[in-house]
Parts: structure tokens; sequence; C-alpha cells
């Protein structure tokens, strides 16, 4: 899984997720903690605030936040990982020091090595689903006009001259919505006064652009008739048109946070995982300009944390997932004004020098057997 993990990693534009990156929650969560007393935060004026998916899967982690911090986390999110930074203000006024963590999230099955996929154990059979479901939900289209494209685009060979055939439903230009062929990148001439060499029934030949073409392993090429194209529809030969709308941080606000990622994420090898990275990525970056735009923070300590959860299915006997965390990216405000980016590398730094021993953790069981035991409040109506 290393080396899978390392290959994504490099196609997101530099979000590692291998090696050291990688935090159980139960050490993450102390970790956190203690590095928020060591910036100056005080124990028992610290208010957590998380922005999470709403899937069950992600209750772990809100509860380790709870028994670590000692409050329950304020809500600050949306499905799908996103931050409702109309939230704000409240999450201001019910605290001195402020901590926000967000974290998109996907699933991991250890009996099959693959990423975007959970177990559900309230179901009947534990059945596999895909996670993040939102996630899923949106890809689906995407993944479904790629891989028409990638069975419709044709390529054959004459010699050391290499034709594609193209599908006409991919060639029509004045389709609203649908996966666009790069044409001036991958047919010789450009985009546009494309003359084809043949026209067949349902779609048309073209001779290749020269850069496509040196690019291509001829040998597996055939001469006698066109063989889809698979992989070699890599990124750059195409993008998408689809209408989302304008519904800030509503339930198309994912979509349009991943559309135009949209080609590196439906060729990567768990395209799941590498939107679930992007969106970490673009919320962070959404979230702390509203952050340093928000009176109500003004004054107040403050560390946002951004990163990704991996959900890893719980194997028989185990009520929850082996949760991981892999940081992104952190902001860090103080009182007097002071504040700075902290960046990944640094953050983890940051993290694994602290303790994974918190004396100052609530034991959740003796706090829910007090409040059964305490002395009944009658509410007078």
């Amino acid at each position: 899984m290393p080396d899978l993990a390392a290959r994504l990693a490099d196609t997101v534009g530099g979000f590692p997720i291998h090696g050291r990156m990688l935090m159980r929650y139960s050490l993450f969560a102390p970790r956190l903690y203690n590095l928020c007393k060591r910036l100056g935060f005080r124990p028992g004026r610290m208010l957590p605030s998380r922005a999470f998916c709403s899937d069950e899967s992600q209750g772990y982690p809100v509860i380790l936040l709870a028994k670590h911090f000692g409050a329950f986390p304020f809500n600050h999110g949306r499905v799908g990982g996103v931050v409702s930074t109309d939230r704000h203000r409240p999450h201001a006024d019910h605290g001195e020091d402020l901590v926000l963590l967000q974290a998109s999230h996907v699933g991991f099955d250890p009996e099959t090595g693959l990423f975007g996929d959970y177990r559900r154990l309230q179901t009947e059979a534990c059945v596999v689903t895909p996670t993040c479901g939102k996630l899923d939900a949106i890809l689906g289209w995407y993944l479904e006009e790629h891989r028409f494209a990638r069975d419709n685009v044709g390529l054959q060979r004459d010699g050391e001259r290499v034709w594609v055939t193209i599908d006409n439903q991919l060639l029509r230009e004045e389709r609203p919505e649908g996966l666009v062929l790069r044409l001036d990148r991958l047919l010789a001439g450009g985009a546009e006064g494309l003359t084809p060499n043949r026209i067949l029934s349902t779609a048309k030949t073209f001779a290749a652009a020269p850069g496509f073409a040196a690019g291509l392993d001829l040998e597996r090429v055939p001469g006698d008739r066109p063989r889809p194209i698979g992989d070699d529809l890599t990124p750059e030969l195409f993008s998408y048109h689809h209408v989302i709308g304008e519904d800030d941080e509503g339930r198309r606000h994912l979509e349009r946070n991943l559309i135009r990622f949209m080609p590196h994420i439906v060729t990567a090898p768990a395209p799941l995982l590498m939107a679930a990275q992007l969106n970490t990525q673009v919320e962070f970056d959404r979230t702390f300009r509203s952050i340093v735009r928000e009176h109500a923070y003004s004054n107040k300590r403050l560390l946002f944390v951004s990163g990704l959860h991996i959900d890893i299915s719980p194997q028989p006997g185990q009520l929850f997932p082996l949760t991981k965390f892999v940081p992104w990216a952190a902001y860090l405000q103080q009182p007097d004004g002071g504040h700075r980016i902290i960046e990944q590398e640094e953050l983890v730094e940051l993290l694994r020098a602290e303790s994974t021993e918190n004396p100052d953790q609530v034991d959740l069981e003796a706090a829910i057997a007090q409040m059964a035991a305490a002395r009944e409040v009658q509410i007078p109506f």
C-alpha cells in the first residue's frame, strides 16, 4: 500500500499520506490537545469544533475529541467534510480558546486493500459500501462518462502512423454536459478544421497528434482494428462540462470543489481517496480565508487543523473503525493578533513531538455515571 499511496500523493500535488504522516486517532487526539496547551490554550477553556461528514464512521473521532478536550465538539460540518463557515460566530461565542478540526474521509478495507470501501456492522450481512458515500454519489456520473470515452475512442496503427477513431457522441459540440475531449492534443491539425480520414456509421477516424502518438507504446496499438484507448486517455486529454448550480455550502458545494480536478480523480488508482484529499485541500484554503475575515474570532486563540480521515473497516469484535488521521495544514491565531500558517511537514513534526499521555483527559464512563446519579432537577411546566 505505501507505493499506491505515494503515487496518489504525487498526483494530487504534495499531499503525502504514507509513512510518517499517518496517525492512529487514539494517538492523534491527545497529541492535538497537548499541542494546543503548548501553544497557550488553557485547559477548561478550550472548545473543539469538528467539520466532519455525517457518516456514523466519524463518531469514533468525535468521542476521542470529547474525551481529551473535556467538551463535546461543536458541529461545524456538512456531509462530505464541508465546513459551514456561517457557524464561526456561534463557535466563537461558546468558548474562549477555540479549536476547529476539518476532515474529509475515505474508507479502507484491510481484507481487500481497497480505498473507498467500508464494512457496515449495523447491516444484516455487514455489507461493504462506498465511503464517503456522498463523494461516491458525485463521482458516479463522471466515472461513467470516462468509462464511455475509454471504450469508444479507438487507436489503430498503420506502420508508424496512428489513427484515432472517435464515437460521434464525443464529437458533438452542442452537448450541454459530458466528457469533452481535448482534440487539440489528441488529433493532428488541432481542434478546428478537422477533416476525418474515414467516416463510419457511428464514428469518425482522424490522424493522431504527433505528441500524443509519440507517448504511446506502439506495440500495444494493433494494425488490423482499433482497440479502446483505455488508460491512454490521460487527464490532460479531456475535461468535463456539467451544470452544477450555485448553492454556497449546500448539497452541490462538494461537487463544485472537485469538478476542475475530475480528470485526475477518475483516472486515479483510488478515485475516492483522491477526491477526499482534494476536498480537504480546497476546504482548508476556503475556510482559512473565512476565519481571518470573521470578527467574532478577533482577540481569540484559535487553531484550525485540516486533514484526512482514513476509516479502516471494523473487524469482528470491534465496535468502531481504526481511524487514522493524515494532517494537511493548520492555521494558528493568538489573541494579540499574531497568526501563521503551519504547513504539513511542520504540523506533523509538532504533533509527533507531543506526548500521547493526557493528564487532563475525561473519564467518560465516570462523567456519564455522575450525571445519572445527580439530583433530579424539576422543570416547572
